[in-house]
């Protein structure tokens, strides 16, 4: 019986951790649940789960890691907000089940250096199908990782196609249902560039042998090379709910989670180059990431400024990771990487790209 904590519980991440648990309750048991303003949502799950521990707020969840008891803290908050909770869960030990990959891309080595080996476990779907595929050879066997991008509704677009974009064409993700944030990052591909952040946090793996490929159908969730020329890919259809079983009792796999791929009926997977020219996020998030200190937390910040001015109106789907550069660009990282220096570099990052976008 595993003790499950969930961070997020009324997201989507959190809604459906406790579907897969809910028909599984002599395998989990969750001790405690925190989302972030639903109250009503959060009660009726903790009134169906008999959950007595909850929490509103980032701050009280992080609370909540640290006084309830728990073998897992699933980490489903949005936002660099889940930093806290993050460190919290490393530092009482708990296995971090983590779907907020921001709190890991923004906190990097303040997040690596409190985690002992193997107690993160990556809950994103690509970050979960490498953990499953590196099962198939010792770490020095690696060659490359793959990471695959459905490349969003955009797909096959120029960079001039896409400066009369709108928001509802931007929401419009042929494969995921996801909140506003992370579908307007799915568009860009910047969600893809912070996974890449995530992939070389997670794996240890160079940023020169983390590729992106595109993959439009999304069964293949991404692919580890080894040092022999074989590929190991993990495919599904796209489910979240099996990266988050996983997520819950790793190594263990819990049965019929999801449907698996019918093999008997004809279909055909393709791969694409991605444009770098149209989607320039790859490219900046990889020299963000080699930067490292406080610059992903700078260009994750604007990136959410930006995002919302896309969404009023107030700036060009192409200005968005235009915005992000030239903030990224005019940063100078602190001498030391703290909680506080992360608070700051972030607020600052926000007035910059609020004064960027007033001056497009």
């Amino acid at each position: 019986m595993r003790r499950i904590l969930i961070l997020g519980s009324t997201g989507s991440i959190g809604t459906q951790a406790l579907d897969v648990i809910r028909g599984r309750r002599d395998r989990f048991e969750v001790v405690g649940l925190a989302a972030g303003s639903s109250a009503d949502a959060l009660a009726a799950q903790a009134a169906e789960f008999g959950v007595e521990h909850t929490a509103l707020g980032a701050v009280e969840a992080e609370q909540l890691v640290r006084d309830v008891d728990a073998d897992v803290v699933l980490n489903g908050i949005t936002g660099s907000v889940g930093l806290g909770p993050t460190l919290a869960a490393l530092e009482c030990g708990r296995t971090l089940a983590l779907a907020n990959k921001e709190s890991l891309i923004v906190g990097g080595e303040l997040v690596t250096a409190r985690a002992a080996p193997g107690q993160i476990v990556p809950v994103d779907s690509e970050h979960s199908a490498i953990a499953q595929a590196l099962r198939a050879g010792a770490a020095d066997e690696v060659r490359r990782l793959v990471l695959t991008a459905s490349g969003g509704p955009f797909r096959g677009r120029s960079r001039a196609d896409l400066a009369d974009v709108t928001p509802a064409q931007a929401l419009a993700h042929p494969t995921w249902d996801m909140g506003r944030v992370v579908t307007t990052n799915s568009a860009t591909l910047v969600n893809k560039g912070l996974e890449v952040i995530e992939a070389h946090l997670l794996f240890g793996i160079d940023y020169d042998a983390i590729d992106v490929v595109v993959h439009p159908q999304s069964i293949v969730h991404s692919m580890v090379e080894f040092v022999d020329g074989s590929t190991i890919a993990q495919a599904s259809p796209p489910d979240m709910r099996l990266p988050i079983s996983l997520g819950l009792d790793w190594p263990h796999r819990v049965g019929g989670v999801g449907v698996p791929l019918d093999w008997t009926r004809a279909g055909s997977w393709t791969f694409e180059p991605l444009d770098e020219d149209a989607f320039p996020a790859v490219a900046l998030a990889k020299s963000v990431g080699r930067a490292g200190a406080t610059y992903p937390a700078v260009f994750n910040a604007a990136n959410e400024q930006a995002v919302d001015a896309f969404h009023e109106g107030r700036l060009s789907f192409p200005g968005i990771l235009d915005t992000v550069r030239r903030t990224v660009e005019a940063h100078e990282a602190p001498s030391m990487l703290s909680r506080d220096a992360l608070t700051e570099a972030e607020a600052w990052a926000r007035r910059s790209a609020d004064r960027i976008i007033a001056s497009a």
